[in-house]
């Protein structure tokens, strides 16, 4: 796939689930300020991204949040187990504590099979986490803590967010043309 049609794809994920659904309540307002900075990867080995998500905790640091508030990285082939790029996840977190940034930058994860510890592959609420393409979501601490505040009960957009897929159902999910793991029919 090209950059373009992996930006496109993740758009429209997160046009229609993400915010669509209310999955983050906090994504429309830096999404339509075009704050979000996706960044499509095409590292061929794991260093080559592990360097290139280093970038990109330097250039949101840098960058000022009015420009870009969150950063996307995106990866469309590197990681198709999401076993082993949970495990990318704690490496990732490690690189937020090299350059300095805890409690400035966390990182969040998202994969076309998430699956939450305790679950089945199929269960409904592994779809909250799941996007286009393995993706780690780079969020400016501050940004949270605002959007928190200004959110009244943050703590239940979990469990609000299980109720909506549920209510919504693997069949509503695929109605949106959202399939993103290879268990509910990519769409082509």
């Amino acid at each position: 796939m090209s950059h373009e049609e992996v930006i496109a794809a993740t758009r429209e994920w997160i046009e229609k689930a993400v915010i669509g659904l209310n999955l983050c309540p906090f994504a429309k307002s830096v999404y339509v300020k075009n704050q979000v900075r996706i960044v499509v990867s095409d590292a061929r080995h794991f260093d080559a991204f592990l360097e290139q998500l280093d970038e990109e905790l330097d250039f949101i640091a840098a960058a000022s949040p009015e420009d870009v508030d969150t950063t996307l990285l995106v990866h469309p082939t590197l990681f198709p187990d999401f076993l082993l790029f949970n495990d990318v996840l704690e490496i990732a977190d490690e690189a937020v504590t090299e350059h300095e940034l805890e409690g400035v930058i966390q990182i969040a994860s998202f994969h076309p099979d998430f699956q939450f510890e305790g679950t089945e592959p199929d269960d409904i609420s592994n779809y909250t986490n799941r996007s286009p393409f393995p993706t780690l979501h780079l969020i400016r601490e501050a940004s949270l803590d605002k959007a928190v505040e200004a959110f009244p009960e943050a703590e239940m957009i979990y469990e609000r967010n299980i109720e909506t897929l549920q209510k919504l159902g693997l069949a509503g999910w695929k109605a949106l043309g959202l399939a993103t793991s290879k268990n509910d029919g990519k769409k082509d």
